[in-house]
């Protein structure tokens, strides 16, 4: 029945879309903003409308340093934990370099660490302070006391920043953990004048990109959360335009598949604004209706969290930062077999033989909704002379076709979209299990073959990027299109065409996916083959 046939290539069309949505298409942007104004500093403007005051603490007038030159002259500070060394300005706090202790640029001998902010992003003054629209660290006058901060497993340790602003006085005070990517922010601003002010501050972040040029798979991309779903926009048109997000934010986050760099207000009524300027991606949150009395102190409070996006970290983070780990539609599905992953590489030790078991394990659980696929296959293939009859006798009376057909499954107790159901429920766990592996940190440098065997070619040493020599995807293709031959054809000779051509359809997008992502499907073309080999010897005997 040609009803019977599209849905049958529906279905293979419909795993074809999902596989390939994210290589042909972009991500769905956000809900477009108001774009984002640029102040005379060329920091990232941001509104006051809608904004509470922040009532003043009683902390004491804080005696103001010796003044620093300006922020040109500053001094370089050093932060070094097991995790990171990280570099400040002693001219307004600003930060230059993030550099993480356990990620490398490549995996080639000698390879730098990873540096989360980038050369690019030094010229935007990452965490520089705003004050009424202006950069505290090019227009205030700041102290150089600030001394290196060396930390050992289990410590903490602060730095503290101390400057002036016009008639303002300002303390930032950054916290920092041993085994943590966070660094916490407390701000004091105390009234130097006689009259009281009230000030619109912004605490902001600004990063390079964090992923390759050329990377499909991996793009760099906006993220903020304001308390229903995480939203995300990799359009670098709209960036450019900016965006702005009324009070509420959560965080907002530049991100990869791999490492995250988010900045997080520590209180209520918080506008958000982003940009992408130079090449440069730029957050900021204000706070406007701050208080500042004569002679007292205002408090204002932000976090920042630059490292992996590694899950267990990432919960551990202040301000809902957690929901920046999502994998999609599918999301409920990816976590529990990320997990599953991680089971299998604890006990086996190399990623590319847990992606072998998790796959020969998910084979394992939908065997017999796989049985029966091939059953009702089987069935449909050994009726096709009797339905191309059925066709062609009442190709005159549709409804007399249709009434003959019906009666035809039910003698046979054959189910037309018996094949297509148990492929249905398929198509959730594997797009699930592809953003998984697509996202997972643990992937990125993990070696599942590092040389080609008997050479001393780079192979598979990264389950994160392509393989070199395409190897893995052009024996993909190959035995998908075994796979194909052992499948039950459909009685269409143009739907069978079709879905011979998809292995060749299936081989030119993997050339470029991740090798993860391509051993997962070669390996379960190979027990789906393995599978259907025995399922055809066992529909062979008992035909005897």
């Amino acid at each position: 029945m040609k009803d019977n046939q599209r849905i049958i290539l529906a279905v293979a069309l419909s795993l074809l879309v999902l596989l390939g949505w994210n290589y042909f298409f972009p991500s769905a942007p956000a809900p477009q903003a108001p774009p984002a104004s640029q102040s005379e500093t060329g920091a990232i403007g941001v509104s006051a409308q809608g904004a509470t005051a922040q009532a003043p603490d009683k902390t004491p007038l804080a005696e103001l340093a010796p003044a620093a030159p300006a922020a040109s002259a500053g001094r370089v500070v050093t932060v070094t934990t097991p995790l990171y060394t990280a570099k400040f300005n002693t001219a307004g706090g600003v930060i230059s370099h993030f550099e993480l202790a356990g990620f490398r640029q490549s995996i080639a001998p000698g390879s730098p660490p990873v540096d989360l902010i980038g050369e690019q992003a030094q010229a935007k003054a990452p965490m520089g302070l705003i004050v009424e629209g202006a950069a505290t660290w090019r227009e205030g006058q700041w102290s150089d006391d600030a001394t290196d901060l060396k930390l050992t497993a289990g410590q903490s340790g602060t730095l503290i920043f101390h400057g002036r602003f016009g008639e303002v006085l300002i303390e930032r005070e950054l916290t920092f953990a041993s085994g943590s990517y966070v660094v916490e922010e407390r701000t004091k601003l105390t009234g130097a004048s006689s009259a009281p002010l009230i000030l619109r501050v912004a605490h902001t972040l600004a990063v390079s990109s964090l992923s390759g040029p050329d990377d499909k798979y991996n793009k760099t991309r906006l993220a903020y959360y304001a308390g229903k779903e995480l939203e995300t926009q990799d359009s670098d048109d709209k960036l450019k335009t900016g965006l702005s997000v009324d009070a509420g934010v959560h965080f907002g986050a530049i991100e990869s598949n791999y490492f995250l760099t988010a900045l997080m207000p520590s209180g209520e009524g918080e506008t958000f604004k982003a940009r992408l300027e130079d090449g440069v991606y730029r957050l900021a949150v204000e706070k406007a209706g701050v208080a500042v009395n004569p002679g007292m102190t205002a408090a204002l409070g932000a976090a920042y969290y630059l490292g992996p996006k590694d899950p267990a970290l990432v919960a551990e983070a202040p301000g809902e930062l957690k929901a920046v780990i999502n994998y999609g539609f599918f999301d409920f599905i990816a976590k529990p077999l990320l997990q599953i992953l991680h089971f299998f590489h604890g006990y086996v030790g190399n990623y590319g033989v847990a992606i072998i078991l998790l796959t020969l394990l998910i084979k394992i659980l939908f065997w017999p909704l796989s049985y029966k696929s091939y059953q009702s296959m089987d069935k449909m293939k050994k009726i096709q002379p009797m339905l191309a009859t059925i066709r062609e006798k009442y190709k005159d009376d549709r409804e007399r076709m249709n009434q003959e057909m019906m009666q035809l499954y039910k003698t046979y107790k054959v189910n037309p979209a018996g094949g297509c159901l148990p492929m249905l429920l398929q198509i959730p766990v594997f797009f699930g299990l592809y953003q998984a592996l697509l996202n997972a940190i643990e992937l990125r440098h993990a070696s599942f073959i590092t040389y080609l065997p008997f050479t001393d070619k780079i192979w598979l040493a990264d389950l994160a990027a392509k393989d070199p020599y395409y190897i893995t995807p052009l024996i993909m293709g190959g035995t998908m299109f075994l796979q194909q031959k052992l499948t039950p054809a459909p009685g269409d000779p143009t739907q069978a065409k079709i879905m011979l051509l998809m292995p060749v359809i299936f081989t030119f997008m993997f050339l470029n996916f991740p090798a993860g992502l391509v051993v997962y499907w070669l390996c379960n073309n190979v027990f789906s083959i393995a599978q259907q080999s025995w399922m055809m010897r066992s529909s062979k005997s008992k035909s005897k």
